[in-house]
C-alpha cells in the first residue's frame, strides 16, 4: 500500500507516514507540552539542558554507577537455576539505575514497596496507552485504578523531591551530587508539580526503553547461536582477564555495538509516535497517485511515524529487513540510513539518553554473558521467524511471553 496512510480513528482524519522525507519534515517542526518529551521553542531548549546534567555524572562516565545494580542483577538471575525470564529482572535493573540517576538515590531495597511502585507504574502506562489510542476521546475511559496508580506514582516521586531539598539545606558535597538533579529543577522551575513531571518523563523513558531493549537482545541472542557465540568471542578477546569493565572497553566491541542496532531496528522500544499539527502544514511526498508529491496536513490533524515498519522497509535495508542480521550495521552498507532510522528519534531532539541507555544496555550484556556462558534458549520454547513472536505493546514494544532463558 506504500510508506503513507490516510485513516479516519474515531470521525477524525489523520494520517500514518515511514517515508524518511516526511519524517525529517515532521521532527524538525516544534512542539508544544508540559513534559521534555513534548515541549515547544524556550522551554524545551531550557528543559533539555536542565536534563543533560545527570547523563554527564562522572561517575556514570566511568560505569561506577551501575556497579550494585549490575551485582544485584547477576546475583538475581542466579538465585532461580534452570529456566529464567529475564524480562522482569531488566525492569528491575533499570528502575534501579534510573532511579539512581534522577532521584539520587535508587527504588527502595524493601522488595515490597518496589513491587508496589512498579506494578502502579506499570498500570499507569498501560492505560495512559490506551486512553492515547482514544483521541479526543481518551476521557471515557478513566477507571478508578487508574487514578489510584497514577497517585501512587507521583506521591512516590514527590517523596523524592521532598527529601531532596529537605538535605539540601544542609549543602555538604555529597548531597549536592546526589540530589544535584532535583535542586536544579526545582532552582529554576520553582515549581514541585513541575520538577515531579520531568521526573517522572525521564522514569518512564529511562527504565522501560532499556528494559525492552534488554528484553528483546537477549530474546534474539538465544535463538541465534552463531551471533551469540561470536558476541562471547569478542568480548572473552577484550575482557581477557580484566574484571572491571570500562567505557573504553565497550568501545572495543564494535559486533555487540552492531547487535544492539540490530535489536533496536526490529524492535525499536517505541515502535509508534504520533505528532499533531499545530498550524496547516505540507508533508513533501505521499500524496498523489504516484505517491510521490506533496500532500497537506491541515491543523489538528495528527500523523503517526511507525518506526517499527520503517525499519523493516525492503528498500531500505535489503530483501532480509525482516531478518535479524547484526552484520548489516558493520562497513558502510547503512551510512546513509539517516531518518530510515530512528530508536532514539532524530535532529536536534534527539534523546539524551541515548548514550546513557546504549552503555547501560552494554555493561549489562556483557556481565551477563561473562557470568552465565552457557546461557541458551529452554528446549521447549518457539523459534519463530523474526516478527511472528507474540509482541506486548502499551507505550512500549517488549516480548509478550518474556525473555526465558536456561542458564
Amino acid at each position: 500500500m506504500g510508506p503513507s496512510h490516510e485513516l479516519k480513528v474515531l470521525g477524525a482524519l489523520g494520517y500514518t507516514s515511514f517515508e524518511p522525507r516526511n519524517v525529517e519534515t515532521i521532527l524538525s517542526t516544534r512542539f508544544e507540552g508540559e513534559g521534555i518529551f513534548t515541549q515547544d521553542g524556550a522551554a524545551w531548549k531550557h528543559s533539555r539542558e536542565l536534563l543533560r546534567r545527570p547523563f554527564q555524572k562522572t561517575h556514570y562516565q566511568d560505569l561506577k554507577g551501575f556497579s550494585q545494580p549490575l551485582e544485584d542483577l547477576t546475583a538475581d538471575i542466579a538465585t532461580p537455576g534452570g529456566v529464567v525470564d529475564l524480562q522482569p529482572l531488566f525492569f528491575r535493573f533499570t528502575l534501579a539505575t534510573t532511579t539512581a540517576l534522577i532521584f539520587g538515590q535508587p527504588v527502595t531495597t524493601d522488595i515490597n514497596v518496589r513491587k508496589s511502585f512498579a506494578s502502579n507504574f506499570d498500570y499507569a502506562s498501560l492505560i495512559s496507552a490506551l486512553r492515547t489510542r482514544l483521541v479526543d476521546f481518551y476521557w471515557v475511559y478513566n477507571p478508578s485504578e487508574y487514578k489510584a496508580a497514577c497517585k501512587h506514582v507521583k506521591a512516590y516521586a514527590d517523596s523524592f523531591i521532598e527529601r531532596a531539598l529537605g538535605e539540601s539545606n544542609r549543602k555538604s558535597e555529597a548531597i549536592e551530587d546526589r540530589y544535584g538533579f532535583v535542586e536544579d529543577l526545582y532552582e529554576n522551575l520553582e515549581d514541585k508539580v513541575l520538577v515531579r513531571n520531568q521526573l517522572v518523563n525521564v522514569l518512564l523513558a529511562g527504565r522501560d526503553t532499556t528494559a525492552c531493549l534488554l528484553s528483546w537482545t537477549l530474546f534474539l541472542l538465544v535463538r541465534h547461536r552463531s551471533v551469540l557465540k561470536s558476541l562471547q568471542a569478542e568480548i572473552q578477546t577484550v575482557m581477557k582477564n580484566k574484571q572491571e569493565l570500562t567505557r573504553q572497553l565497550i568501545q572495543k566491541m564494535p559486533y555487540l555495538r552492531c547487535i544492539l542496532n540490530e535489536t533496536l531496528r526490529l524492535y525499536p522500544p517505541i515502535p509508534i509516535n504520533v505528532r499533531f499539527a499545530r498550524r496547516a502544514t505540507i508533508l513533501p511526498c505521499g500524496g498523489g497517485p504516484d505517491g510521490q508529491s506533496p500532500f497537506l496536513v491541515r491543523r489538528g490533524q495528527g500523523v503517526g511515524i511507525p518506526s517499527y515498519y520503517l525499519h523493516r522497509r525492503k528498500d531500505l535495508y535489503g530483501e532480509d529487513a525482516e531478518q535479524f542480521r547484526p552484520e548489516r550495521w558493520e562497513g558502510t552498507e547503512l551510512a546513509d540510513i539517516g531518518y530510515g532510522y530512528l530508536p532514539f528519534h532524530g535532529g536536534h531532539r534527539l534523546c539524551l539518553g541515548k548514550d546513557f541507555a546504549l552503555t547501560e544496555a552494554s555493561c549489562a550484556i556483557v556481565r551477563i554473558l561473562q557470568e552465565f556462558p552457557n546461557i541458551r534458549i529452554p528446549p521447549e520454547a518457539l523459534v519463530l521467524p523474526t516478527g511472528d513472536e507474540k509482541q506486548e505493546l502499551t507505550v512500549f514494544l517488549r516480548p509478550a511471553e518474556g525473555c526465558k532463558v536456561l542458564v
